[in-house]
C-alpha cells in the first residue's frame, strides 16, 4: 500500500545533447552540459525531490561524469536529492566512486545518492579496459567493495577485480549515510543481488506494459525476507514528455522517442519504431506524454497498481529543443506531481 507521506517524484536524464530553440542545430557538449545544471536548478526551485544524472560514453549522450555534474549542481541547489541514474559500478574503481560520491554528498551538505547498475549499454567496458565475458562477475565483486566502504571503517579487501586493500580507510568520509539504490532492468539476478545486500531497487521501465514488472517487485519482496532485509519501497524510471495539449506532447515525443529507440534499435537488432507501436506506449505502455491531467492520471494508475513510491520521468530524450526539455520540467513539477498526490489520496480515501 502506497504511502502518501513518502512518495518521491524526480527527474533523470542521461544528458542528451539537445538542439538550439532558434537554429534548430545541435548544441555543444559544453552547452549541453551548462544546461543540465540550469535544469537542476529549476527542479529545485520547483520543489522537485530528486534529479539523477546517468553515466553514458555515446556520442548522443554529454553525461559521462554524473558526479562532476552534480559537483556542480550541488552548488546551485539548495533541497534537491542530487543522484545518478546508474553509475556504472562495474566499470569504475569502488574506492574512486566512494570518494567522489563523499565529494559529491559534503558540497551538497548531504543531498547525495547514488544508484548502482551493471550498465545497459556496455561503450564503458572496453573504454576502460574491461572484458564483457566479465559482465556479472565485475558488478558482483565490486559491489561487495562498495558496501564494505559504506561502512566507513579502515578497510581490507583481497579481489579477483579490484585493488587489494590493508587497513586502508577512505576519505572524505560522509557525515552522514549515502543513500544508495541499485538500478535493474528486468534482471531477476539483480533483484535478488538488490535484496540479498539490503539495497532499494530502481526498476528502468522504458517500453511495454509496465505491470510485467509486477513480478519483479514480488521477487523483491520475497527475496528481501529470505535475505532477512529490510523490504524498501520500489521505484521506477520511465520517459515522458509534458506539454500544455496532448497533441503537442505527442507531436514533441513521436519525433525525438522514436529518433532515440531506432538510434538504440539498429544497434541491437529490433525493429524501427512504428507509430502503432508508439501509440500504445503513450496510451498503456511506458511513455507518459500528454497534457498536465493526462500524464498525471497515468503515473498515479501506475503507482497504484504497482505499488510505487518513486516516480522518476526521464525527460529530454532523443535531444528534443531545449524550450520543450524546460517545459517538460515546469510542468511536472507546477502541475503533474501536485495532481499526481491528489489523486493518490483520493484513491486511498476510497480505497
Amino acid at each position: 500500500m502506497i504511502d502518501s507521506n513518502e512518495l518521491i517524484f524526480g527527474l533523470d536524464t542521461f544528458g542528451d545533447v539537445a538542439y538550439d530553440d532558434q537554429t534548430q542545430e545541435r548544441l555543444s557538449y559544453g552547452q549541453s552540459l551548462r544546461n543540465i545544471v540550469e535544469e537542476g536548478k529549476l527542479a529545485d526551485q520547483l520543489g522537485i525531490d530528486v534529479i539523477a544524472l546517468g553515466e553514458h560514453h555515446r556520442e548522443e549522450f554529454s553525461i559521462s561524469s554524473p558526479d562532476t555534474v552534480l559537483a556542480a549542481l550541488a552548488m546551485e541547489t539548495e533541497n534537491i536529492t542530487l543522484g545518478t541514474g546508474v553509475t556504472v559500478l562495474s566499470s569504475d574503481d569502488p574506492v574512486r566512486v566512494y570518494e567522489r560520491f563523499a565529494t559529491v554528498d559534503a558540497l551538497s551538505n548531504g543531498r547525495a545518492q547514488i544508484m548502482l547498475g551493471r550498465g545497459s549499454f556496455t561503450e564503458s567496458f572496453p573504454l576502460f579496459g574491461y572484458d564483457l565475458r566479465d559482465y556479472d562477475d565485475l558488478f558482483e565483486e565490486k559491489i561487495a567493495l562498495f558496501i564494505e566502504l559504506l561502512k566507513g571503517e579502515p578497510i581490507t579487501w583481497q579481489g579477483r577485480f579490484t585493488q587489494s586493500l590493508e587497513n586502508m580507510q577512505v576519505y572524505p568520509k560522509i557525515e552522514g549515510d549515502l543513500e544508495t539504490y541499485v538500478g535493474v532492468g528486468g534482471s531477476p539476478d539483480s533483484i535478488i543481488r538488490a535484496a540479498r545486500y539490503g539495497f532499494p531497487v530502481m526498476l528502468a521501465v522504458i517500453g511495454g506494459d509496465p505491470l510485467r514488472f509486477n513480478q519483479y517487485i514480488d521477487l523483491y519482496k520475497r527475496a528481501a525476507i529470505k535475505f532477512d532485509q529490510p523490504i524498501h519501497p520500489v521505484g521506477m524510471h520511465s520517459h515522458g514528455v509534458i506539454a500544455d495539449t496532448d497533441a503537442e506532447a505527442r507531436e514533441i515525443a513521436w519525433k525525438y522517442l522514436k529518433k532515440m529507440m531506432d538510434q538504440i534499435g539498429s544497434e541491437r537488432g529490433w525493429p524501427a519504431m512504428s507509430h502503432e507501436r508508439f501509440e500504445t506506449e503513450v496510451t498503456r505502455g511506458s511513455y507518459y506524454v500528454g497534457s498536465p491531467e493526462t500524464v498525471a492520471q497515468r503515473i498515479a494508475q501506475v503507482m497504484t497498481e504497482m505499488d510505487i513510491q518513486r516516480f522518476d520521468l526521464v525527460y529530454g530524450a532523443g535531444g528534443q529543443l531545449q524550450k520543450d526539455r524546460f517545459r517538460t520540467i515546469q510542468l511536472y513539477g507546477e502541475k503533474v506531481i501536485p495532481r499526481v498526490k491528489e489523486l493518490l489520496k483520493a484513491g486511498m480515501a476510497h480505497g
